[in-house]
């Protein structure tokens, strides 16, 4: 879901049926009414998309049944007319841990240190969701290549799978799915992929009468819906209204966060945010995958199943240095250009068709003796999902992701 901005858009009530209580903060509904939460903006022309994402499968099997009045505004799209060492190593991978409530080797203030996560238990999911916006939403009977050609289109990086038959939603699409299909049927360039033109979304999904999707009510509190999206590994949660079974809006790490530092100034400030990565552990240091210019698309697509990993520095193999980052969503420019049936281009040649991503052409990035608070700004303002962690000779050390930076401020200051 993300904010109308043209007249020619559909749009819809930010809120469901029965209105919820909205928080007045004067800064939030300024923030709302400026376009603050806008993620992307349509592109008729279909350019390149600008910005990186990471993306998950947010199915599992359960028997769970939702209702779907659709509303007069929502968009449905049916199959008839989406360096250092192991001591440095606080991620969401350690997230298990983190929810069982073990204990970190830093010291932390206990009160200080709780203030990001009781301002989240004091908010509602419903207090993010913009008074206009539209949700598209895919039928299981779409075909693939279709349902990413309408991501694309509107410029969007997932949708709610709709299943007619069952009338529940039954998951998400996203570009890894995009990801997977490639990684699976790709041969040579001179084979045509017969598969991503003929394989439809319920097939594909292997969507049974028992699928759903994950998924969160408007009241409930944002630091539930950050843990719901930390400890599933998850980077897309749909807030669905329970009574009428509408879907409402799509809950993401970034608009979390944005939403968080619009009242950081506010707040009491802990320890930790005048602290440095070094004496942090905050990101991801150790078995970084990276690829060069010359890496072959196919070959980054492969990384991307088998490390599990959502974005991958490019470095100059000759100085070490980073130069760009090959990340998930700027996959989805092989559907933009039409080109997936050939992935034995390099990831220099693909990143060559997509805009800069700071305005100075550099890789955006941050430094170990940088502290968070400095970090969190930069995130926020370049509207990025991660940023590479370099040393003092731009040699990549890391990565810090919006998952790492929440799950660290909310989540492991256990508030009881």
């Amino acid at each position: 879901m993300r904010r109308n901005n043209t007249e020619n858009e559909s749009v819809q009530s930010g809120g469901p049926t029965n209105p919820l209580t909205r928080s007045r903060s004067e800064k939030l509904l300024k923030m709302m009414s400026s376009g603050t939460f806008d993620e992307s903006r349509k592109d008729d022309n279909f350019q390149p998309l600008t910005r990186s994402d990471e993306m998950a499968d947010l199915t599992e099997d359960a028997t769970v049944s939702y209702g779907f009045p659709f509303l007069p505004n929502q968009t449905f799209l049916s199959h008839n007319p989406e360096l250092l060492g192991n001591e440095m190593n606080y991620s969401t991978e350690k997230m298990d841990a983190l929810s069982l409530g073990v204990a970190s080797d830093i010291s932390l203030c206990e009160d200080d240190d709780k203030v990001y996560a009781k301002f989240m238990k004091e908010h509602e999911c419903y207090d993010l969701i913009p008074k206009s916006s539209k949700l598209v939403v895919f039928d299981t009977k779409l075909s693939v290549k279709k349902a990413f050609y309408a991501l694309v289109a509107n410029g969007l990086r997932a949708a709610p799978l709709w299943n007619t038959k069952s009338q529940q939603f039954v998951g998400m699409l996203t570009i890894t799915d995009f990801i997977n299909i490639l990684h699976t049927y790709y041969k040579s360039p001179t084979i045509k992929m017969q598969e991503v033109e003929e394989h439809i979304i319920e097939t594909w999904k292997n969507i049974t009468a028992h699928s759903r999707l994950i998924s969160i009510n408007p009241q409930a509190s944002l630091y539930e819906g950050l843990k719901i999206l930390i400890e599933n590994k998850i980077h897309r949660l749909p807030i669905i209204e329970r009574v009428e079974g509408n879907p409402l809006y799509i809950l993401t790490h970034k608009r979390i966060l944005k939403f968080l530092n619009l009242f950081m100034s506010e707040l009491d400030r802990p320890s930790f945010m005048e602290k440095s990565l070094e004496e942090l552990r905050v990101g991801t240091y150790d078995n970084i995958c990276t690829v060069t210019g010359d890496t072959p698309i196919i070959q980054a697509l492969r990384m991307f199943v088998e490390k599990r990993v959502s974005a991958l520095p490019v470095i100059d193999p000759m100085t070490g240095k980073v130069v760009d980052v090959y990340a998930k969503f700027d996959v989805i420019n092989l559907a933009v250009q039409r080109s997936y049936n050939n992935l034995d281009v390099t990831v220099k040649q693909a990143l060559s068709h997509r805009p800069l991503r700071s305005p100075d052409g550099t890789v955006l990035r941050c430094y170990l003796h940088e502290t968070l608070n400095v970090i969190i700004d930069r995130v926020v303002q370049a509207e990025v999902h991660r940023l590479v962690v370099v040393n003092s000779n731009d040699v990549v050390a890391g990565i810090i992701s919006l998952s790492d930076i929440l799950a660290f401020i909310v989540l492991r200051p256990q508030l009881t």
